[in-house]
């Protein structure tokens, strides 16, 4: 017969006391749960503990601090830092300063809502990251094109905005009135 090493199972008892994790609100266990935008760590004890947080941390951590920049909020210098969702230059007296610095694109000038004639389209991007344009007096005006938006009046129907479309022939000018089938070569 074999002599046992009862220090593994001493051990194993150990960990097993570890495998789970209590809630800071309640005391009850918190458990693995899955939600539309991914998994999380909630309270076991749902919906009496509302107790959540991530179930990865995603601490923005330095890269590098730029020396000789300055936020433009508090003067405190700037980095470059890795965050959730990429990298991206922030103010170092974060979380006193929320300051990121954004990549702005030059606005481009779109034409008047040719449906309200008080808002004015605007580019715009969906969930997944499709481009679409939309009349900026939403939820009053609904207006919205899934092709870029040109300030050029239909010759055939008179409607104040045609699409450009991206075909095998080169670009076209088109109305952008579904019923008008109204199509110039640009």
């Amino acid at each position: 017969m074999s002599k046992i090493d009862h220090s593994l199972f001493s051990t194993h008892e150990h960990a097993l006391e570890k495998e789970y994790e209590v809630c800071p609100k309640c005391g009850s266990e918190v458990v693995i749960r899955n939600s539309k935008t991914g998994p999380f760590i909630g309270c076991a004890s749902y919906p009496e503990c509302d107790y959540t947080r991530p179930l990865v941390e995603h601490d923005a951590s330095f890269v590098k601090v730029l020396e000789g920049s300055e936020c433009p909020d508090c003067k405190n210098q700037l980095a470059v830092k890795n965050g959730r969702y990429g990298m991206f230059i922030g103010c170092t007296n974060f979380p006193e300063c929320h300051y990121i610095a954004h990549d702005h694109e030059p606005e481009e000038s779109l034409p008047q809502c040719p449906q309200c004639q008080s808002g004015t389209l605007t580019k715009r991007s969906n969930k997944t990251g499709k481009t679409f344009y939309s009349c900026d007096a939403y939820p009053k005006c609904k207006y919205i094109l899934n092709q870029h938006p040109v300030s050029q009046t239909c010759p055939e129907c008179g409607w104040q905005v045609m699409i450009e479309k991206n075909t095998a022939n080169g670009k076209v000018l088109q109305c952008a009135q579904k019923h008008c089938s109204y199509k110039q070569a640009k």
